[in-house]
């Protein structure tokens, strides 16, 4: 009886798996802004799970994990336009200050809701007498990020 076993990542000849677009992998990682301030990990929770090259993380973490094998750390910078983009002015939004209920106080999220019907907490970063400004940029847009990436899994 012959038995024919394939399994993603592998090649058979006793090298170690590495993941490959399409893998399912989990990791562990820790972000830090160039100052060295985490601003998100995965220390002390289950690992972040996601298909290589489907999409599903920002594109430079993503093209980061291809290659990694079970057990590999590695630490990324990843430039703004690969994580969430420039800062953009254009999304400093403002509103008339009747359009919005109650006191509103620079630094407090409000919800707007975009032309898509998408609703959106965003900071207010400045109050006149007469109009809001909001924030839409992502609180990390314009920053370049820097992963420490250890590859716990391939499924």
């Amino acid at each position: 009886m012959i038995a024919f076993v394939s399994v993603s990542g592998c090649t058979g000849t006793g090298e170690t798996a590495t993941a490959e677009a399409g893998d399912l992998v989990q990791v562990h990682y820790t972000g830090t802004l160039a100052d060295g301030t985490v601003f998100d990990t995965s220390e002390g929770r289950e690992p972040l799970q996601f298909t290589v090259g489907a999409g599903e993380m920002i594109a430079g973490f993503d093209q980061a994990v291809p290659g990694m094998a079970v057990g590999e750390s590695k630490t990324v910078t990843i430039p703004a336009d690969q994580a969430y983009g420039a800062y953009r002015d254009d999304l400093l939004i403002d509103f008339d200050r009747e359009q919005v209920n109650g006191t509103v106080e620079v630094g407090q999220k409000v919800t707007i809701t975009t032309s898509s019907g998408q609703a959106m907490n965003v900071p207010v970063v400045n109050v006149t007498d007469s109009t809001i400004t909001v924030d839409a940029n992502h609180p990390l847009a314009g920053k370049d990020l820097t992963f420490t990436i250890e590859l716990v899994e391939i499924a």
